[in-house]
């Protein structure tokens, strides 16, 4: 499986996101309001300000507060280069991601766990608030499906079936792939960016998920996990 896909032609990304205000309390009224419409039916019965800790899953309330990628540096893929953009400033985070992107070939293949539901589509919401263009990997629209460089190991790994949704640190378990979530999970991201404002755990925590789409990769392809000392962090 995946044995055709030429390796070093990809980028491997993952998102973390968070509510774009601290508390639902200093949310403008008229988005408060537009947040009750939003999540009724998710909420249920739960009041709107209790919900307001899960905002950052909306691209509509939330912010990306950090994203990591990654690139196989040789044709093997037995090696893995890491850039994460982490800022308080999510316009200058997205204008840095974007610069980079634009630098790539546009055939360059972006490559996510569930990034076709979330990470692809956030990205590009995210930036059309700030004005800034979307970079042609990311571009959707007036292609065929099959234009689209997006690849989803989510999306690999249903092999059709679309009853179910498998997370990530499932796949790293059966596959005996070090688990990401070893610190924090996605729903204390939100906690950790303000309450604790700890950017440099949530920049570790976005970084591991960038390897473990990458083992999984290598597991597709019946080939042997990368080795800790082939993946190299660049500043």
């Amino acid at each position: 499986m995946l044995e055709q896909l030429d390796l070093q032609n990809l980028l491997i990304l993952d998102i973390e996101t968070a509510p774009q205000f601290r508390l639902y309390e200093e949310v403008p009224e008229h988005l408060q309001l537009l947040w009750e419409q939003k999540t009724a039916y998710q909420r249920k019965e739960v009041p709107a300000a209790e919900f307001y800790e899960r905002a950052g899953i909306w691209a509509e309330f939330g912010k990306i507060i950090c994203i990591s990628a990654g690139v196989f540096s040789d044709a093997e893929g037995n090696s893995l280069r890491i850039k994460s953009y982490c800022c308080d400033e999510e316009s200058e985070l997205l204008e840095d991601f974007a610069t980079m992107l634009n630098r790539q070939p546009v055939n360059k293949i972006l490559c996510a766990h569930n990034g076709k539901e979330f990470d692809f589509p956030y990205l590009c919401r995210r930036m059309l608030v700030h004005q800034i263009a979307i970079p042609p990997q990311l571009q959707t629209f007036g292609k065929k499906p099959w234009e689209t460089n997006h690849l989803d190991t989510m999306e690999l790994w249903k092999f059709g079936d679309h009853k179910n949704y498998t997370s990530l640190s499932l796949l790293a378990a059966i596959f005996n792939i070090p688990t990401p979530k070893d610190d924090i999970d996605g729903s204390e991201v939100g906690r950790v960016y303000w309450e604790e404002n700890d950017q440099e755990r949530i920049r570790i925590y976005c970084q591991k998920d960038v390897i473990t789409v990458a083992q999984l990769l290598r597991r597709f392809r019946g080939e042997e996990l990368i080795s800790e000392e082939n993946i190299v962090y660049i500043d």
